[in-house]
């Protein structure tokens, strides 16, 4: 099965690990990875902002860039999800809609795509820590993507997984919210941590490598012994 990998700005700038734990991890379940080189941002930062033209030549740019890929994966579910939005942007241009709808149909999150696609549920990996898991808004409300994460960290040997309390609320990253609002933001990160230390976790997983930057960095300033991870990490663990 032949996968485009769709990195992300912040996978390719400050997670470089975790593309390359992607590609390990979708290599041993069989896929042949490819990484088009001409992929950039999504373009969700300018598109929440309210720049949609600025954003149609991104989308643009990102349609060429995978138009020839059997399947999208990214290790975001956000930028996955901005994925999705491309019909809806080029809602009055019959070309560059239809061309957005096939790209978005074949775009995954990277966990989605493991078990809605190549109906893996045990990867194989193993990770002997106590964990709990952040839900990212995007990921959950826009993708839709809930169960996926669960199912494959519910087989990780030697994981011992406790469920964070009220872990529907957001983080407070948001991608530009968290620069615009920056005193709601700081309120919503600090709640979060707090949640996250009342589990006596030594691990936080995410799926967004923005939440986990968030979370990750408040948890540093804060001084707390607690390590994020992203998805990716853990099921290349072996």
């Amino acid at each position: 099965m032949k996968v485009s990998l769709f990195v992300t700005c912040l996978s390719d700038i400050f997670y470089t690990e975790v593309g390359k734990d992607v590609v390990e991890v979708l290599e041993r379940l069989g896929c042949e990875i490819d990484f088009p080189r001409q992929q950039t941002c999504c373009g969700q930062p300018a598109y929440n902002s309210g720049y949609h033209k600025e954003t149609r030549e991104v989308a643009k740019n990102m349609i060429k860039a995978f138009e020839h890929a059997d399947y999208v994966v990214s290790p975001s579910g956000s930028c996955a999800a901005m994925l999705h939005e491309y019909p809806h942007l080029f809602k009055d241009d019959h070309e560059w809609k239809e061309k957005a709808e096939k790209l978005a149909n074949k775009t995954f999150e990277f966990t989605q795509f493991i078990v809605d696609v190549l109906k893996v549920e045990d990867v194989g990996a193993k990770l002997p820590v106590k964990a709990t898991y952040h839900t990212s808004c995007h990921m959950t409300r826009l993708l839709g993507v809930k169960d996926a994460p669960m199912t494959l960290l519910q087989n990780v040997d030697g994981l011992e997984f406790t469920s964070l309390p009220n872990k529907e609320n957001c983080c407070g990253f948001g991608g530009t919210f968290s620069v615009k609002m920056v005193p709601i933001s700081e309120q919503m990160v600090n709640e979060k941590v707090a949640h996250v230390e009342s589990t006596k976790a030594e691990v936080l997983i995410g799926a967004d490598c923005g939440c986990l930057m968030n979370i990750g960095g408040r948890i540093d300033r804060q001084g707390k012994p607690i390590k994020t991870m992203h998805i990716a990490q853990v099921l290349n663990s072996r």
